[in-house]
């Protein structure tokens, strides 16, 4: 899936949720997307998806987890603790432990945007297109891939190189 926001991750996990016993969710973002509408200081539906997947109950909390994340609004960083929801890269081995296949959720602002990647929301201090791709890799090896959705790329040649290493270390 390649969306221009978060939200089209929702259809995505929602359709094949319907054909896995459990299905695990990785999401990279540099935001939480936890927030409701409720909650969030925006109202914007992009900070909102994650949390609809989690409360609709189409991925248990257990089973997902949040990585790259660095600018959380109150209320996410409270659902988080609330919730148990993993988070960071040494919690992906946990959310993929007993699921019969993965959904990666990624969000191009979870990326340096020092490391020659365009996104919609950059963020600094995110991860390096190495370093995604080998935790990419590294998802691959431990459960099927059922899905991947990119989101948050801008418009530019740049991208190429990046999105097709990310790619491939999925295996497509």
């Amino acid at each position: 899936v390649l969306g221009g926001c978060c939200c089209t991750h929702v259809g995505a996990v929602e359709g094949l949720a319907t054909r896995y016993g459990r299905l695990a969710v990785v999401w990279f973002d540099a935001h939480g997307d936890l927030n409701t509408s409720e909650s969030s200081p925006s109202g914007n539906q992009w900070g909102m998806p994650f949390r609809m997947l989690l409360d609709s109950g189409t991925v248990h909390p257990a089973d997902a987890v949040l990585v790259g994340a660095r600018n959380l609004d109150p209320p996410e960083v409270e659902f988080i603790a609330a919730s148990g929801l993993l988070t960071g890269i040494d919690d992906v081995d946990g959310a993929l432990e007993g699921v019969d296949a993965v959904y990666v959720a990624f969000d191009a602002d979870v990326l340096d945007p020092d490391d020659d990647v365009v996104c919609f929301m950059p963020e600094p201090g995110g991860l390096t297109v190495v370093e995604a791709a080998a935790l990419l890799r590294r998802i691959a090896d431990g459960r099927p891939v059922a899905g991947i959705g990119v989101t948050g790329l801008g418009p530019s040649p740049e991208n190429r190189a990046p999105v097709a290493r990310l790619a491939a270390a999925l295996g497509l």
